[in-house]
């Protein structure tokens, strides 16, 4: 178990625990993206790239550290009872809600690069932040981004 996950029982964790790394990356025995933080409290790139993406892109909404706001739910929590899949589906697509009970509509962002090209960090972030790994305010210590990663990057926004 990473830092901060003892609240979850362990079979609550392997939508969480990181199974094994690649190139900078950690994921779940199902090869779900998922976060790693060593015991000094060093968090990996993704983590902290997500944090960046997220405050970038989905705060305005959905508050800061994924806490949630009146105007739209926690995602911090949709990071860790959604099927990753699923969570990638409603962020692509988007996702509208109207009934007696409720009236949300959640934007595609499919044709957003800010959002497309980071939505796995911003994902690992949010799951961090769901099992309180990674506390409230901007990371510390973080991993060095690998050139896998920074490669990627460059290709997905051209």
């Amino acid at each position: 178990m990473s830092v901060g996950q003892a609240t979850f029982a362990q079979d609550d964790m392997t939508n969480i625990d990181a199974a094994y790394s690649e190139d900078g990356r950690y994921y779940t025995e199902e090869d779900i993206p998922t976060f790693n933080i060593t015991e000094d409290g060093t968090i990996d790139w993704l983590t902290y790239s997500g944090f960046r993406r997220y405050h970038s892109e989905c705060h305005v909404c959905h508050g800061p550290e994924g806490e949630g706001s009146s105007y739209a739910p926690a995602l911090k929590n949709s990071a860790i009872e959604m099927d990753y899949y699923d969570f990638v589906d409603v962020v692509v697509n988007g996702r509208q809600r109207i009934n007696a009970a409720e009236n949300s509509v959640m934007p595609a962002f499919g044709d957003n690069p800010n959002v497309m090209c980071y939505l796995d960090d911003i994902y690992v972030y949010l799951k961090a932040r769901g099992v309180e790994a990674v506390p409230r305010g901007r990371p510390g210590a973080k991993e060095a981004k690998s050139d896998v990663i920074r490669e990627d990057e460059n290709a997905c926004l051209g």
